[in-house]
C-alpha cells in the first residue's frame, strides 16, 4: 500500500512554535522529550506498550510536499525562511524507546527524543496518537486474554473501530498482546496476523432453510465449518440442524472438527446445553464458539458459572477499550542541552501533583529477582547513571521517602534501547509474530499480584537518588 503523507498530522501549534524557535534563532537547540502515561486503563496494574513500528515508519518518511508548503503558505503566519526550512526538512536526531509487547507503567519514559527543538516538536502528536491507540488496544487485548484463560481470543470488532486504522492497528495490537487472530483481512495482508470467518446470519437467511444453509456451507468448506446457530432458534433449530448437517456432510468424509457459534442469549445456559447436546450426538469435538459484545469481566464471569465455550470472538469492547477508551499518553520537554553540550533539566509544574513532571535526560531499569526471575521493581535515572547489580541497591518511594527497602540478588536490565541514531534507523524491524512472543515472555515476568483485574499489586516506579534530588532542587527553584 502507498503510505500517506502525515506530515501535517500535527497539531497546529507544532508548526507556530516551530516558526517561533526559528525566528528566534532557536532552530537548533536540541532538546529532550519524554513520553509516558500517567494512569493504567481499567485501573489495571499495568499496561503493554505497542505502536512502535509505525511511529518509526512516520519519522523515516517525514517530509514536506509542495502541496504542504503551498497550504501553510496561505495560512499567512509563517515566514518563507522557515517554510524553506521546511521544505529541506528530514528528522535528524536520536530516539529511544522500549521495544513493543513490553509491559510498562505510569510515569516512566517508554519513548525518549533527542532533536533539535523543531523537529522534536514537530512529533508530538503522531507519535502520541499511535503509541497511545496500539498501546491501549494491546493493554485491553491483553485482559480480555487474561480472562479467557486459556481459551482462544480472536478480534472481531473492526466494523465498530474509530476509523480504518483503528480497526487494521487495533487488530494488529490486540495480536500483539495475546489474540489469537482477527476478523480484519487488510491486518492479516499488512502484518500476518492470521484472518479467519465463516457466516453471518445473512447467509442462513438467503436459503429457503436453516439446514440447507448449514448443508451448503459444510459442503463448501467442510475443513472449516463453525455454523452460527442463534438466527432463529438455537436449541429447537439452530444446533439440531448443525448436527444433522456435520453428520450428513462431515461425518462421511471423515471429517469431526466442527463448530458452532453462539452470537446473543444467555451465552452460559446455551452453551451447557449445546455441549450436551452434541456430546450426545457424537461430536465431542465440535467447538462452541461465543460472541456479541463480550468483554474481559463478561467473559470472567460467564467462565465462572460453567460456560462451555471454547473460543470467544471480541468485537467492539476490545478495539474501542469501551470500558476505558483514552490511553493518555503525554509529550513533555525534559531537558535541553546548552552550546556547550551540558544538558540543562526542565520541569513541569502543576497544582495537580500528578502531573509535576520528571526532570532530565533519563534511562530506566528493570529490576529482576535472581532466585524467581520476576520483576519486582523499575528504576528512572538520570541518563549518566548506571546500577550496578553486584551491589545491594536501596529503593525508596519518590513521594513518601522514608519508605525504603535494600535489595540483593538481582538483576538490572535497561528497558529504553536506541531506535534512531542522528537520523537514522538503528532498530531491528521484527515480524508482528516475533513481537508478540516477546510480549508473552514479558508478561510472565510479571508477578501475578500485578495482574489482578481488581486491586492489583503496586509496582513500583521509583527515582534514583540522583534524580530525586534534582527534581526536589528543581521544584524549590520554580515555587520561590
Amino acid at each position: 500500500m502507498k503510505e500517506p503523507n502525515y506530515t501535517l498530522l500535527c497539531d497546529y501549534y507544532e508548526l507556530t512554535m516551530g516558526n517561533g524557535y526559528f525566528e528566534a534563532g532557536m532552530a537548533d537547540q536540541i532538546t529532550y522529550f519524554d513520553i509516558f502515561f500517567r494512569q493504567v486503563p481499567d485501573h489495571g496494574g499495568f499496561a503493554i506498550a505497542a505502536g512502535l513500528e509505525q511511529a518509526i515508519e512516520y519519522i523515516e518518511n517525514l517530509h514536506f510536499s509542495e502541496e504542504d508548503i503551498a497550504f501553510l503558505r496561505n495560512k499567512g503566519i509563517f515566514s518563507e525562511e522557515f517554510l524553506s526550512y521546511l521544505k529541506h526538512f528530514q528528522f535528524s536526531g536520536d530516539v529511544w524507546a522500549v521495544p513493543e509487547g513490553t509491559p510498562i507503567f505510569p510515569g516512566e519514559p517508554i519513548l525518549t527524543v533527542r532533536a533539535p527543538a523543531i523537529e522534536a516538536q514537530l512529533l508530538e502528536t503522531f507519535l502520541l496518537l499511535t503509541l497511545n491507540h496500539q498501546s491501549l488496544i494491546a493493554t485491553k487485548a491483553n485482559r480480555i486474554v487474561r480472562a479467557a484463560n486459556g481459551r482462544v481470543v480472536l478480534e472481531f470488532g473492526s466494523r465498530r473501530a474509530q476509523g480504518p486504522d483503528g480497526a487494521v492497528l487495533g487488530a494488529r495490537a490486540a495480536y500483539i498482546a495475546g489474540c489469537a487472530g482477527t476478523a480484519c483481512t487488510l491486518t492479516d495482508q499488512l502484518y500476518g496476523v492470521p484472518a479467519g470467518g465463516t457466516m453471518a446470519h445473512a447467509w442462513i437467511q438467503m436459503f429457503d432453510d436453516e439446514y440447507t444453509a448449514f448443508k451448503t456451507y459444510c459442503e463448501l468448506y467442510p475443513d472449516n465449518a463453525t455454523l452460527l446457530v442463534d438466527t432463529y432458534n438455537v436449541l429447537k433449530s439452530g444446533i439440531p440442524n448443525a448436527i444433522r448437517a456435520f453428520r450428513e456432510v462431515l461425518l462421511p468424509k471423515g471429517i469431526t472438527k466442527c463448530g458452532i457459534r453462539l452470537d446473543s442469549g444467555d451465552i452460559t445456559y446455551l452453551s451447557k446445553k449445546a455441549r450436551k447436546m452434541l456430546d450426545e450426538a457424537g461430536f465431542p469435538q465440535c467447538q462452541i464458539v461465543a460472541s456479541n459484545s463480550l468483554d474481559e469481566m463478561i467473559i470472567r464471569d460467564i467462565l465462572m458459572q460453567g460456560a462451555q465455550v471454547d473460543l470467544f470472538g471480541v468485537g467492539e469492547r476490545l478495539i474501542t477499550s469501551k470500558s476505558d477508551p483514552v490511553f493518555g499518553g503525554v509529550y513533555k520537554l525534559a531537558a535541553v542541552e546548552n552550546e556547550q553540550g551540558e544538558i540543562i533539566p526542565k520541569i513541569k509544574l502543576s497544582e495537580n501533583v500528578s502531573k509535576i513532571t520528571n526532570p532530565h535526560f533519563k534511562k530506566v531499569y528493570r529490576l529482576f529477582e535472581n532466585q524467581t526471575g520476576k520483576a519486582f521493581a523499575d528504576l528512572i535515572c538520570v541518563h549518566d547513571e548506571a546500577v550496578d547489580d553486584t551491589q545491594p541497591i536501596e529503593l525508596f518511594d519518590p513521594d513518601y521517602t522514608w519508605k525504603r527497602k535494600t535489595f540483593t540478588d538481582f538483576t538490572a536490565k535497561e528497558l529504553l534501547v536506541p531506535v534512531f541514531s542522528h537520523g537514522e534507523r538503528v532498530y531491528p524491524k521484527f515480524s508482528t509474530e516475533e513481537i508478540k512472543r516477546y510480549c508473552a515472555e514479558q508478561l510472565d515476568l510479571l508477578w501475578d499480584e500485578v495482574k489482578r483485574f481488581e486491586n492489583p499489586h503496586n509496582y513500583y516506579v521509583d527515582l534514583s537518588q540522583k534524580l530525586w534530588d534534582i527534581k526536589h532542587q528543581l521544584l524549590n527553584e520554580k515555587k520561590n
